[in-house]
């Protein structure tokens, strides 16, 4: 095959020497592939800092298979650092990484990912940019113990801040907490955070190769596994192996189920749909619903069950956690509730009483996809321990941590294009409740209310927090699980229905309700919900309503002011705030999704390929 890479370095003219000799290519190097190593290694990136020397084994791996690695810096996305939200950039990356391609003589990429947002923007410009690519995730922090019990980052500080406001920790305690939090070293959150969820499903979509989601962020499987990926980069480039025919529908309906059995975070629901927005798939609101609706919880990792990451991967991973997905029990008889591919209808399907879906589903083969390393995952299973041993974290669908749904979709008349729960994250009781609002207009109105004397709260309440989707910050940070209010929190109560227009982290729980759309920014009916005003959440319903009289909210309506100004006026917010989609369509910008399906919006310079 001719390389994308002889466009820039055959021949003898002036123009192929000045760029061998940019590259410092010798004879020997013409005909090899050139293999780009995207680096978000940051010091202000704790999660991806196991990177600066990571990139060198990816560099190892490249030159054994015969290829040439270059290194190139990108930018690193740091949720811990990052104000508002490192989502603001997201997008901003993923078009850093596809122009770097498109100008570049590049064969194949190893993008070098880990923090939350790294992730999915790497996984989008993959799908823009359609070259042989592969994701290093850089693996899962250490788990320092706090107290006797080992400590779950995100997910136990959250806890400790509830403990903290109902006075049972103390400053001492809290200074305890936050050492250990420090000792933790580098690597993504230890329990099923975003970071955790994104590596999962990466490794479902084919994007990464088996077994690498969950390792240990320091050691010599996760230099083997950087050698590996560079490697396989390589082969893949030989056999033109490309995202476009990895992503597949059936490739991205697997990973809609794996992220439901996994408690999964839900902002991977809107990173999934901005990827196969790129692709011209389907991951809406719908669809999802659908997918997720007989998919139980079959990791028992925090924050929804109780262990971490690092033994989840220890019990088999994603692999592992695939064959229980897929009711390939060997300990059983075969499950016989449907697996990934199929979505129930009850149009099609009368004995459903399952709700509406989509009209047809994926009918491929889920374990006859292929991996990132090119088998199929029938073949991978073999590999890695069956579920539900005695001990193990993944369970099977008979004996799963929690029935289903862990996920669910909501629409109705304060959320018209839809708002996502972690059902195996809420209060049961709360899945079906009304409720007064109690609303907040900003994070900051949000946490100077919340601890005011006189706010009229109670226990029964719904917590409105808005204006913090897309556009309304802009950036959609993950202030949507309000706290407690301080007054409630001292008497024991430890969760309310809350609703937002914004995200949460993947560490946190609660009966939330997320990403309503439209928000409020852009005159959604969250805009005009009012302190007072009865909501009512009906989880088996899949119903989020606002139950006043509709001549009400149009009087609202027309006195609606029009959105406060963003504090950005310029540059790449600006640009964000202008062309940015909602939540259900994936937050992804308007002129970067594909139009048609399988529609590949890269085109190359140099080839004229599309």
């Amino acid at each position: 095959m001719t390389l994308r890479s002889a466009a820039w370095f055959a021949g003898t003219d002036e123009v192929a020497v000045l760029h061998r000799v940019a590259l410092r290519l010798g004879p020997d190097d013409l005909g090899k592939p050139v293999i780009g190593i995207a680096d978000t290694a940051s010091d202000l990136n704790p999660c991806n800092a196991g990177f600066t020397a990571l990139a060198e084994q990816v560099a190892e791996g490249v030159r054994a298979a015969g290829g040439i690695p270059v290194r190139f810096p990108v930018m690193s996305l740091g949720e811990d650092l990052m104000k508002p939200s490192a989502m603001l950039y997201r997008n901003l990356v993923a078009m850093e990484l596809e122009e770097t391609v498109r100008a570049y003589p590049l064969d194949g990429v190893v993008h070098l990912a880990n923090c939350d947002k790294t992730v999915p923007a790497a996984l989008m410009a993959a799908a823009s940019a359609d070259l042989p690519s592969l994701l290093l995730l850089g693996g899962a922090r250490s788990a320092p113990e706090f107290r006797g019990k080992p400590l779950g980052a995100g997910t136990d500080l959250w806890r400790a801040l509830d403990d903290r406001r109902a006075g049972t920790l103390d400053d001492r305690g809290w200074a305890d907490l936050e050492r250990c939090l420090s000792c933790a070293g580098p690597g993504a959150c230890n329990v099923m955070g975003t970071a955790s969820t994104l590596a999962m499903l990466t490794e479902a979509l084919g994007m990464a190769l088996p077994g690498t989601a969950l390792l240990d962020a320091v050691g010599p499987r996760i230099e083997q596994a950087a050698r590996d990926t560079g490697a396989r980069v390589v082969a893949m480039v030989a056999a033109d192996r490309r995202p476009s025919t990895v992503m597949t529908q059936t490739a991205l309906d697997t990973a809609i189920q794996v992220l439901a059995a996994i408690g999964g975070s839900t902002n991977a629901v809107i990173h999934l749909a901005a990827v196969a927005g790129r692709l011209g798939l389907d991951a809406s609101l719908s669809r999802m619903d659908a997918l997720w609706r007989e998919v139980p919880l079959l990791a028992d990792v925090e924050p929804c069950g109780s262990g971490l990451v690092h033994q989840l991967r220890r019990d088999g991973g994603l692999p592992t956690l695939l064959a229980a997905l897929c009711g390939t029990d060997p300990l059983g008889a075969p499950d016989p509730a449907p697996g990934p591919g199929r979505v129930v209808d009850p149009e099609r399907d009368p004995g459903s009483d399952h709700g509406p879906g989509p009209r047809s589903g994926s009918d491929g083969d889920p374990l006859a996809q292929s991996c990132g390393d090119g088998r199929p995952w029938r073949e991978v299973l073999d590999d890695y321990p069956a579920p539900g041993a005695p001990g193990s974290l993944i369970r099977t669908r008979s004996a799963p941590v929690l029935p289903a749904p862990t996920l669910a979709a909501v629409h109705g008349t304060l959320a018209p294009s839809g708002a996502v729960i972690k059902v195996a994250a809420a209060t049961p009781d709360l899945l079906s409740h009304t409720g007064r609002a109690v609303v907040f207009d900003s994070y900051d109105h949000m946490r100077t209310r919340l601890d005011d004397a006189d706010l009229d709260v109670s226990e029964d309440d719904v917590l409105v927090v808005r204006g913090c989707g897309p556009v309304g910050v802009p950036g959609m940070p993950e202030w949507g699980m309000a706290p407690i209010p301080q007054r409630l929190v001292e008497r024991g109560v430890r969760d309310l229905v809350r609703i937002s227009d914004g995200r949460m982290s993947g560490t946190s729980f609660g009966t939330v309700v997320l990403h309503v759309a439209p928000e409020a920014a852009v005159g959604g009916p969250l805009a005009l919900v009012r302190d007072g005003d009865p909501i009512r959440l009906d989880v088996p319903n899949r119903r989020l309503d606002l139950d006043v009289d509709p001549a009400e909210l149009d009087r609202r309506r027309g006195t609606l002011a029009p959105p406060a100004s963003a504090v950005h006026l310029r540059g790449w917010p600006r640009l964000y705030a202008d062309h940015v989609l909602q939540a259900d369509q994936g937050a992804d910008l308007d002129f970067l999704i594909a139009p048609t399906p399988a529609h590949r919006r890269f085109v190359d310079p140099v080839v004229g390929r599309s």
